[in-house]
């Protein structure tokens, strides 16, 4: 399988839990702020046509991201970071883009310090929205 840049991780939690749950942990680290809430269910809704649940939340570090950008300017067509929470047959998934393959993909040199905290707090985030606690 080709290497696609996407991490998913599956929940034990339900749809609107592990959403609310990770929307409440990005909005309670003062380091992060939530830039965008879409909700494509509700859109596919509004045009008479079906979707399974899926929200994506855009959110973002400057102090992280900018240097990112500023090594690559075609950066910012993947920042804000989002993740996107759908559910499938009944499994709901947490998916996100790997920061390393964004790294080969905008061709990103001299930052791999702030490659690799971005990675943590993806890999934190999404564990604990995903877990029950």
């Amino acid at each position: 399988m080709t290497n696609t840049g996407i991490i998913t991780k599956i929940s034990t939690q339900s749809f609107n839990n592990t959403y609310e749950k990770l929307k409440n942990i990005v909005s309670n680290n003062p380091n992060l702020k939530i830039i965008f809430e879409l909700d494509h269910q509700s859109n596919a809704s509004s045009v008479d046509l079906s979707l399974s649940p899926t929200r994506i939340i855009f959110f973002g570090n400057p102090k992280l991201g900018t240097p990112l950008m500023q090594s690559g300017t075609f950066t910012g067509l993947d920042l804000p970071q989002k993740i996107l929470v759908s559910e499938s047959n009944g499994e709901v998934s947490v998916s996100y883009n790997d920061p390393y393959y964004l790294k080969e993909r905008h061709n990103i040199e001299g930052q791999d310090n702030v490659l690799q905290k971005v990675a943590q707090a993806l890999d934190t985030i999404t564990s604990a929205a995903t877990n029950f606690e």
